[in-house]
């Protein structure tokens, strides 16, 4: 059914793709939080789901108005559509003929909220909550809107030169990746990092974030079509055997070099393939599909041990999932696209047009190098006005409690904390609660530090 120009199908399925990519932030809340100790569940959970918030609003006041107005040179979008002043009930056509642009607005939005998030992999476990919020908001504005623009708005200068990122490659997981780098040098390193082992505290919570991120991706990749046809039914086909490529390939990896088959390889393997065919989802079919899933899952697996090496402390692998990911995903779409899968795009290397491929390492290249610089400016001024980091007590207590003051799970009705409580002596308890309280509020000093040498042999850190 179409009524002037808006298809009640296409909307009906873009509605629906942009409630599944917001879902995908939640599940990215619980692939982080599994990954992480008990202490910082709550904290690296909270990084995801506040950026929710945070950045919705700031993309309906002013992101999508620079990210997606009218063009002024090529770089940003005007401030024509502050409060979505002109984005209506009615089809904007140079985004899609056949939705409301409000309608575009909200799928892009999310889009927005979740390229953030992926940045606090690199940092979990160690940053200040409330720096925290001031670099999302600054980095939403002053970095995603402005690559957004470039590669996706008519008149941005990367659009014009013909770089094809259907879902994001460049936009948002080269983005993500790179500024993702920064901010694990930036942080510096965790405490235990290096000096112990420092494992995911449940696998279970690793998975089931994949599981919701898997599903999610449907939206993100099939929705970019923006419309209820047969680009979407081919994007939604990619994107899932691309991730089963990868998700094998990284298995398969880790099995010979561990000699057994690990459960968060697989979770990362299938990330890392979601990432990858992201990019060109819309301008490849099923066989170059899995050859970029296979692909995803050496060069991801190969550039986490690279981390391992390095001793870089990017907490959960952004860089090497989603920065890695995404510049493959980007430089293979100038490889196997094919104007035969969408007439919109363009033909790769293999298709006869080598040029594509220089186009596609140039959009990487831009966005490597301009989300570098501005984060690494965003950080610095930050670390100086405000401070990155938590301090070191707040660090060995967890961020749950030092940050948020509550904790993640309970023991039959008794929280780990009281659990403790109960086993804690009473001529050591006075030392224990006054820690507690103080640390709980940031106040650090003697008495937490009081709080972890009497209660160590009780509670477990």
């Amino acid at each position: 059914m179409v009524t002037d120009g808006i298809s009640a199908g296409d909307t009906t399925w873009v509605l629906v793709a942009a409630a599944l990519v917001m879902l995908m932030t939640p599940g990215l809340a619980f692939f982080y939080g599994g990954l992480v100790r008990e202490k910082n569940v709550l904290g690296t959970i909270m990084h995801s789901f506040v950026v929710i918030a945070l950045v919705s609003l700031l993309w309906v006041t002013v992101g999508y108005s620079l990210a997606f107005g009218p063009d002024h040179g090529g770089i940003i979008g005007g401030l024509d559509w502050l409060l979505l002043r002109h984005v209506g009930q009615t089809a904007n056509a140079d985004y899609a003929a056949t939705i409301p642009h409000l309608a575009f607005m909200v799928f892009q939005m999310m889009f927005a909220v979740i390229t953030p998030a992926l940045i606090t992999g690199a940092f979990a476990e160690r940053a200040k909550f409330s720096t925290f919020l001031v670099f999302t908001a600054l980095w939403s504005l002053l970095v995603y809107a402005p690559v957004a623009h470039w590669v996706w708005a008519p008149g941005g200068w990367l659009r014009e030169l013909g770089a094809l990122d259907f879902a994001g490659g460049t936009v948002v997981h080269v983005n993500a990746g790179i500024a993702a780098l920064v901010a694990a040098i930036m942080y510096g390193k965790r405490l235990e990092f290096g000096k112990e082992a420092v494992e995911p505290h449940d696998v279970s919570m690793m998975m089931l974030g994949v599981a919701i991120l898997w599903f999610g991706w449907f939206g993100f990749n099939a929705g970019s079509a923006l419309a209820a046809n047969g680009l979407a039914i081919n994007a939604f086909v990619v994107t899932h055997v691309a991730a089963a490529a990868a998700a094998l390939t990284w298995m398969l990896l880790s099995w010979a070099q561990s000699k057994k088959p690990s459960a968060v390889g697989v979770g990362a393997g299938a990330v890392a393939g979601l990432v990858a065919i992201t990019p060109a989802s819309g301008y490849v079919d099923a066989g170059p599909a899995i050859a970029i899933g296979i692909g995803a899952g050496v060069f991801c697996y190969l550039a986490v041990q690279l981390r391992h090496r390095l001793h870089l402390d990017d907490t959960l692998d952004v860089v090497g999932v989603h920065g890695v990911g995404g510049a493959w995903g980007a430089i293979a779409t100038g490889i196997f696209a094919s104007v035969a899968v969408n007439a919109a795009g363009a033909d790769g290397l293999i298709h006869g047009n080598p040029g594509q491929l220089g186009t596609q390492a140039l959009a990487v290249g831009v966005t490597l190098g301009y989300s570098l610089i501005a984060t690494l400016v965003i950080l610095r001024v930050l670390d100086w006005v405000m401070g990155l980091r938590v301090s070191e007590e707040e660090e060995k207590l967890g961020l749950d409690i030092s940050q948020h003051g509550e904790r993640a799970y309970t023991l039959q009705g008794l929280s780990v904390q009281s659990v403790a409580e109960l086993t804690v002596p009473r001529p050591r308890r006075w030392a224990y609660e006054r820690g507690r309280s103080l640390a709980a509020n940031g106040t650090g000093g003697l008495p937490s530090k009081l709080l972890e040498r009497e209660t160590k042999p009780w509670i477990r850190k």
